[in-house]
């Protein structure tokens, strides 16, 4: 009878569980953005303690030095792929230019239904990549990491967030919206951890902070 009980209390809570994330769809936004699926926290909270830690150096950054936008399928570049893949309902032409559509920014909030007020953010900005070990490679690793649609690194957002952001670092500058800095931070770690990049030390106490609370 005991285990009877213990089955039942065990079914009751899988079906609120399942009632609770069902909630969750219905309340998410009816366009979201497709980023790669980071690490879970604590996946990321392994890979920021085994991240290096240094001084940051911009000297000899020019954006040139990572070439954007390439060829990722037929006509469409690295742009307009991440455009397409962020998207709902996006139609292109035969450029593959995206004609209409509509985009969820997770960092504001947003939805927009021209891609003109879209900017496809590096998550880990080209110059914080160079300052942290990019200076170091080839010009081929860097158009790899500038267009790289596998890891959670390219996303489509508001424009003017974007450029908001420009090209700091957690310490200084996280998503407006909440409920997307989590995964925000993972992403982050993910991408550094991925590319062998370094952190400096504001960076990673954000960084620990952020995730602390994942």
């Amino acid at each position: 009878m005991a285990k009877f009980y213990a089955r039942r209390r065990l079914s009751i809570l899988a079906a609120l569980t399942g009632l609770i994330a069902s909630v969750g769809l219905f309340n998410g936004p009816s366009a979201s953005a497709a980023l790669p699926t980071p690490v879970s926290a604590s996946t990321a909270r392994t890979y920021l303690a085994s991240l290096t830690v240094a001084t940051e150096n911009r000297t000899g950054y020019s954006r040139d030095l990572f070439p954007t936008w390439i060829t990722i399928s037929g006509t469409c570049n690295t742009r307009e792929y991440i455009l397409k893949r962020d998207g709902t309902n996006v139609v292109t032409d035969s450029a593959c230019a995206a004609t209409s559509g509509s985009w969820y920014s997770p960092y504001d909030g947003a939805t927009w239904t021209a891609a003109s007020d879209l900017d496809i953010d590096h998550l880990v900005p080209l110059a914080e990549a160079w300052d942290s070990g990019a200076s170091k490679w080839t010009t081929a690793q860097r158009q790899a990491f500038a267009n790289d649609i596998t890891r959670p690194q390219l996303l489509a957002v508001t424009d003017n967030v974007n450029q908001s952001k420009g090209d700091q670092d957690p310490a200084t500058w996280v998503p407006s919206r909440s409920a997307y800095v989590c995964t925000y931070v993972r992403a982050w770690v993910q991408v550094k951890y991925y590319y062998d990049l370094s952190v400096d030390s504001a960076e990673k106490s954000a960084l620990t902070s952020y995730l602390s609370g994942c």
